[in-house]
């Protein structure tokens, strides 16, 4: 069984085939996935999704591109949310250099009220994080979001900088770019970092895996991310399934 940790069913990518997606991801061996949401749209999508789907859960907050938009009503209100039994996880947060649409200063007070939110809730955490690695590792370490842990989602940094985020109580999440051929980071990361701190993600409908890259993702997906996992650690598939089903399972509380 497979427990793809991020995922965007809630995007409009999905309005027409949204039934056909999820059966595939069951035929494929997916039984759990979190759906992301990240504004108010996404976020009132994906409650509606765990709603209605027994095997999903939500992970709500506010991503750092739209933080110049996020409202103290918009924080109160991931703050109720957050007492829904099926909310497992506050973000995606974190910070995001790429794009200039919210300034940095903003980005890093949106990040560290969303932390002390968590805090507050006891809810582990998700990061997005886009060129802004020392800045992000900065904010966790003083902010004391050892306290809750999380995901360090899509990671794409060096394994020296995961080896340190999981001294702060943090998993590493793979997504399709460790199938990619090029991919040398998130190889040697999926190599070093132990399976136990390991979890397995789509970020669906972005970044799908050989040999859909640059096809839409969905949570069947992951599959190829799991498999990739095992060749590169000489696991079998099913050990890399059980083990990252284990680790998401226990991040976020499911019985």
């Amino acid at each position: 069984m497979l427990f793809d940790t991020h995922a965007h069913l809630n995007d409009t990518q999905y309005n027409e085939d949204l039934e056909e997606v999820i059966q595939r991801a069951q035929t494929e061996g997916v039984s759990n996935m979190v759906i992301v949401g990240f504004d108010r749209p996404t976020i009132e999508r994906a409650m509606e999704l765990v709603e209605r789907y027994d095997f999903m859960y939500a992970c709500v907050g506010w991503h750092p591109v739209d933080a110049i938009d996020m409202t103290d009503e918009d924080l109160t209100w991931i703050e109720e949310l957050a007492a829904h039994p099926k909310v497992v996880a506050l973000g995606e947060m974190g910070l995001d250099y790429h794009w200039d649409k919210s300034p940095k200063d903003i980005q890093k007070e949106v990040f560290r009220r969303q932390i002390r939110l968590a805090k507050k809730v006891k809810l582990p955490i998700v990061i997005h994080n886009r060129e802004a690695t020392a800045d992000i590792v900065e904010i966790l370490k003083e902010e004391g979001a050892e306290e809750v842990g999380g995901i360090m989602h899509c990671f794409s940094g060096s394994p020296e900088v995961a080896k340190e985020c999981v001294k702060m109580n943090f998993y590493i999440s793979l997504g399709g770019p460790v199938t990619f051929k090029n991919a040398k980071k998130p190889k040697e990361v999926a190599a070093e970092i132990p399976l136990e701190r390991l979890l397995i993600e789509t970020d669906c409908p972005y970044l799908a895996p050989h040999p859909y890259r640059g096809k839409r993702n969905e949570p069947g997906y992951v599959k190829l991310v799991a498999e990739q996992i095992a060749e590169i650690k000489g696991l079998t598939f099913e050990e890399v399934a059980k083990v990252t089903t284990e680790n998401a399972k226990k991040l976020f509380a499911i019985k």
